[in-house]
């Protein structure tokens, strides 16, 4: 069930270091795979190596870092499809705590009954075993979550992302209700929830970036970008503004650090869209009016998967990107992008038509200083790594 490729190109990178190449191993870890919803990175069994979390249809499921054994977490939570996870070390114990997003039914948007649940999953002494599954409050349409550090630096909120607003109609009628919960030291006991954001009336995805003692949440969907930090005590919009874009659709989005150390930002647009966009700083200031948009590409289609990590060693984060439907010439699957001196960015087949990406991530697994990219495919069933061999 292994199979071996290798991508190799030089190219000039805006580094005074020799052109690097990108070599990308790939090996398919699942190709059983039902959709593969989604993915989260983390130390599941306390071993100090990442291990790789996946949501598929009606299973959570775990890959242990080695051997890449699948345990199945949770199976059959409800009646429709499982759809997001976040997994986080939030206690400092060295494992992962995970929370979980189930009954995918985006066109029922006022049944909470029939449209979304949130779980948190009490781990059992043997992560290999079955997980016990806490419910929590819930809105309709849950799609996508994240763990989060307050900005007291102390304690980390799940912000839970739903795609539509209660009784929505094709993005329209009320705000989408972004919520935070805080857990207990009984997870078993009733959670603190906050209502953190209404103003956004259809969402998509989240990201959240350091800042201060904390970090940000940025929230991507038919509107634009939304930035809230963690004020005295409540989530609310950043003081230097909410919106970081307005008048663009964000489905995906993703921060990163140029080769100066500035925060950008990247986006699929709009929402499942054909775009590649980055929003690059022309000053000092991260916030609105003072990016700079640019599209890398318009060949994506259901674009759906993206990260930013410095792949290449090189000082400047690179975006990886990935899509789920053939674009008019028949293509689908993962690329590079990285920046050039000129202003351009250079891209890099990593896999072409095997991988009808629905979600991807960026970790170093083995070890070596080298982020490695994770992807997981809807139509192709199938989860991947591609180990970064670049030198």
């Amino acid at each position: 069930m292994h199979a071996f490729l290798f991508f190799i190109l030089l190219f000039l990178l805006p580094s005074n270091d020799p052109p690097k190449n990108p070599i990308f191993e790939e090996q398919v870890l699942d190709d059983q795979v039902a959709i593969g919803y989604g993915l989260a990175i983390g130390d599941v069994d306390g071993d100090g190596k990442p291990d790789i979390l996946l949501v598929d249809k009606k299973e959570f499921v775990w890959y242990r870092n080695g051997d890449w054994k699948r345990f199945v977490m949770v199976k059959d939570l409800t009646e429709y499809d499982n759809v997001c996870i976040a997994a986080r070390d939030i206690t400092g114990d060295g494992k992962v705590e995970v929370a979980v997003g189930a009954q995918w039914n985006p066109g029922e948007t006022s049944d909470m009954a029939k449209s979304g649940s949130v779980h948190y999953l009490q781990r059992p002494e043997d992560p290999t075993q079955l997980w016990t599954p806490i419910a929590l409050p819930h809105e309709p349409t849950v799609h996508r979550m994240a763990w989060a550090k307050t900005g007291d630096g102390k304690k980390h909120h799940l912000i839970m992302v739903p795609l539509h607003g209660r009784g929505n109609k094709g993005g329209e009628g009320d705000g989408v209700n972004i919520i935070a919960y805080e857990m207990p030291d009984n997870p078993e006991t009733p959670w603190k929830t906050m209502v953190i954001d209404q103003s956004m009336h259809m969402t998509h995805n989240l990201d959240v970036y350091e800042e201060g003692n904390g970090e940000a949440v940025y929230i991507g969907g038919k509107e634009g970008v939304k930035v809230l930090t963690y004020q005295n005590g409540e989530w609310k919009p950043r003081p230097q503004g909410a919106w970081l874009v307005e008048g663009h659709g964000f489905g995906e989005l993703r921060i990163g650090k140029n080769n100066i150390g500035k925060r950008f930002l990247t986006g699929i647009e709009p929402i499942h869209g054909n775009l590649l966009t980055t929003y690059m700083p022309k000053g000092e200031n991260f916030t609105k009016g003072e990016l700079e948009r640019q599209v890398l590409s318009d060949q994506l289609k259901q674009g759906h998967g993206l990260a930013t990590a410095d792949l290449l060693e090189q000082g400047t984060d690179q975006i990886v990107v990935g899509w789920r439907d053939p674009n008019d010439a028949g293509e689908l699957g993962v690329q590079l992008y990285s920046p050039q001196g000129d202003g351009n960015w250079e891209k890099v087949w990593i896999d072409e038509n095997g991988m009808a990406c629905e979600d991807l991530k960026v970790a170093d697994l083995d070890g070596d200083g080298k982020p490695d990219i994770i992807a997981a495919g809807r139509e192709t069933n199938n989860l991947k790594i591609y180990w970064n061999k670049s030198n």
